[in-house]
């Protein structure tokens, strides 16, 4: 009885169903119809008025949903996610030969070839408003660390809020006050380019540019021979060598800058910086302490022109243990698989002069810049031995060349205290005792993908 029920009920219902179906035919005959007379009398009226038709699109073709289906597409998480990469290498000669030592090992003897750089990156939605992000690991010679990996929030007014492992807004840009490829002075202090775990937001009001930060601690080491200096940025670091017993913790930074419209395209951007932060011990050694960083800076732009000026001082209060007989004067920083004292309290002014041309008549260049970038690390105090810190001074004459997916840094840098320079390990940030004039001309060829 209940399998004839269901029949029964499916029998009745098969006239309305085909009733139903020819009308629905009837119907679609009858609108291809009216759209092929509208058509035709379309095209007739273009004909009398001299123009073209508008084309007319039959309802039975799917192009609106075509369309719909294309921006859904455009606006999807693939088309806003961008991976690629990079790599680098350097050609070096330098005024000094390789000796084993224990200064970093920099080329010599005529010049050679090594092995710079191979990193990975992603960019999320990396101009437009809404959810964003980016993300870069390299890989050195030996040595391999996270460059950045963040993630935040683009306003419609161009804010941007940064959580993660992110830039610290300190000093002129984001590569400090120079153009080279090996930064100025700044850079080796942990002043420049250093991206540290914590969140960063940037806002505009008008002409000024205001950036906040707070960093709960320095960016994590990678993988490579030192401790804890498998890193980009130079940071205080703890790893047990003699200078060596700090760790940053809880950093707060602001940065201000208004720009000035001078006319005749000449632009000036006047600002200063602030860091404070504390610096945590391991009680063996010394006490918990602070460290303070300010610096005033500008940068003049008249056409292809460029000037950059920055003075910085900082402070980072290293306060060790009388029984260790360390000085107050050094700190240890690491970054590049490599960490050394550096001084802990100085002030260096830095000056950048550029000229930057898009040629008009080579098709392959599309940017030179040529510049030349001095800084000078003016210490206070002395070394464990009561000998006086000596000044550190650096400067870089060279050009950058865009090319399409390559940039090429052509660099002739001079230095009396750069461990980056020389092979002298008394020729250094730190007391820099022998304050070793040497030379280093360094080619870096990189190609993005």
């Amino acid at each position: 009885m209940k399998s004839i029920v269901p029949l029964t009920i499916a029998a009745l219902s098969l006239p309305c169903i085909s009733h139903a179906d020819l009308e629905a035919d009837a119907l679609r005959e009858k609108i291809d119809r009216l759209q092929a007379e509208l058509a035709a009398a379309q095209g007739q009226l273009a004909q009398m008025e001299g123009g073209d038709a508008a084309p007319v699109v039959p309802a039975a073709e799917p192009a609106k949903d075509v369309t719909v289906a294309d921006a859904q597409e455009d606006d999807s998480w693939r088309s806003k996610l961008d991976l690629g990469g990079g790599i680098a290498v350097n050609y070096i000669l330098g005024s000094y030969t390789r000796d084993g030592g224990r200064g970093p090992e920099r080329g010599g003897n005529g010049g050679n070839f090594e092995f710079s750089t191979f990193r990975l990156n992603f960019d999320y939605n990396a101009e437009g408003a809404g959810f964003t992000g980016s993300g870069e690991y390299r890989f050195m010679d030996g040595y391999h660390f996270p460059r950045k990996f963040w993630f935040g929030w683009r306003g419609a007014d161009e804010s941007l809020l940064r959580v993660g492992h992110t830039l610290v807004p300190f000093g002129e840009g984001e590569w400090g006050p120079s153009k080279n490829w090996f930064y100025d002075g700044s850079y080796y202090v942990g002043l420049a380019d250093d991206a540290d775990i914590g969140v960063a937001y940037q806002f505009a009001r008008g002409p000024w540019t205001i950036d906040l930060g707070y960093f709960l601690m320095a960016e994590p080491s990678g993988f490579g021979d030192s401790t804890d200096s498998a890193r980009f940025g130079a940071d205080i670091v703890d790893n047990g060598s003699p200078y060596a017993h700090y760790e940053e913790r809880n950093q707060v930074n602001l940065r201000v800058v208004r720009k000035l419209d001078l006319g005749k395209e000449t632009t000036l951007d006047l600002g200063g910086s602030f860091q404070a932060g504390m610096l945590i011990a391991d009680d063996r050694f010394a006490e918990d302490s602070y460290q303070l960083a300010t610096a005033l800076h500008a940068k003049w732009k008249r056409g292809p022109w460029e000037i950059v000026g920055q003075a910085t001082a900082w402070d980072y209060a290293a306060d060790y243990h009388s029984s260790t007989g360390l000085s107050n004067d050094l700190i240890g920083m690491g970054a590049y698989d490599f960490e050394d004292p550096v001084a802990s309290r100085a002030f260096l002014p830095s000056v950048s002069f550029a000229y930057i041309v898009e040629p008009k008549n080579i098709d392959w260049l599309d940017e030179i810049t040529f510049y030349n970038d001095f800084s000078v690390m003016m210490k206070s105090g002395s070394d464990e031995f009561g000998n006086a810190l000596r000044n550190s001074a650096m400067n870089t004459v060279g050009a950058s060349l865009a090319i399409g997916d390559w940039f090429i840094f052509c660099d002739w840098v001079y230095s009396n205290g750069n461990y980056v320079v020389g092979n002298d390990p008394v020729t250094d940030f730190g007391a820099n005792l022998n304050q070793t004039w040497q030379s280093r001309f360094n080619v870096n060829i990189g190609y993005s993908f």
